[in-house]
């Protein structure tokens, strides 16, 4: 069975740039774009409505923004499989790190390529993030303010999920866990899908939030 086109729903509220992203989607044979928004209000009925797979969302808008949104859709167990990629004019905002906390697959610039913006949606339609370690790192960094370090939130993961979560959490791919913990990349990948699952986190990102948070990295 061929699966079909990604589903995707954009808000924004912005005319001008929604109507340059809607010609770029409307022309890949792979994406269907399944509806619009122009608040975060709208945008959680929108996502109700039409379930995409992956929703665009503008981080600073009207009646509700885009953070809350992303909150308020992801909090939804109807609704949280839906990928949401954050757009923001700034790349360095605490805004963005609000929106990785809420649970938001990545996040793009308003000036990132057309060809950047959908292969971005294709990573995250296939589970993946879209976001440089390095940068989730640095935004955290800036603009959390961790509680005291307490181990104790990690409490309900075995000694080698700790290991494989503090790696993760440093912005390592599976491969170079893998290698530093001697283990496969298939075991790697299903130690993090457990720590996830534990910590009732969506994914990688969340993770990196999560540690600073908590202040679980030295």
């Amino acid at each position: 069975m061929t699966e079909g086109p990604i589903r995707i729903a954009l808000v924004d509220d912005q005319p001008l740039f929604s109507a340059g992203l809607k010609m770029i989607l409307r022309s890949q044979p792979d994406m269907d774009l399944v509806g619009e928004a122009i608040n975060g209000d709208a945008a959680v009925k929108l996502a109700e409505e039409t379930l995409p797979d992956v929703l665009l969302m503008d981080i600073r808008m009207p009646v509700m923004d885009g953070i809350t949104a992303t909150k308020a859709i992801l909090g939804s167990p109807a609704l949280a499989s839906i990928k949401i990629i954050v757009l923001t004019t700034i790349q360095h905002d605490e805004a963005v790190v609000r929106a990785i906390q809420a649970g938001a697959a990545g996040f793009l610039t308003k000036d990132t390529t057309p060809e950047f913006l959908l292969a971005a949606i294709r990573t995250v339609h296939a589970g993946h993030s879209v976001i440089a370690p390095a940068l989730t790192n640095e935004l955290l960094r800036d603009y959390t303010t961790p509680a005291a370090g307490n181990d104790e939130v990690l409490v309900d993961l075995s000694s080698r999920e700790r290991d494989v979560f503090l790696l993760a959490a440093k912005g390592l791919a599976n491969s170079d866990i893998a290698a530093s913990l001697v283990l496969s990349e298939a075991t790697v990948k299903s130690h993090v899908g457990s720590i996830l699952a534990k910590l009732r986190l969506k994914n990688r990102i969340q993770l990196v939030a999560f540690a600073y948070e908590n202040a679980l990295l030295s």
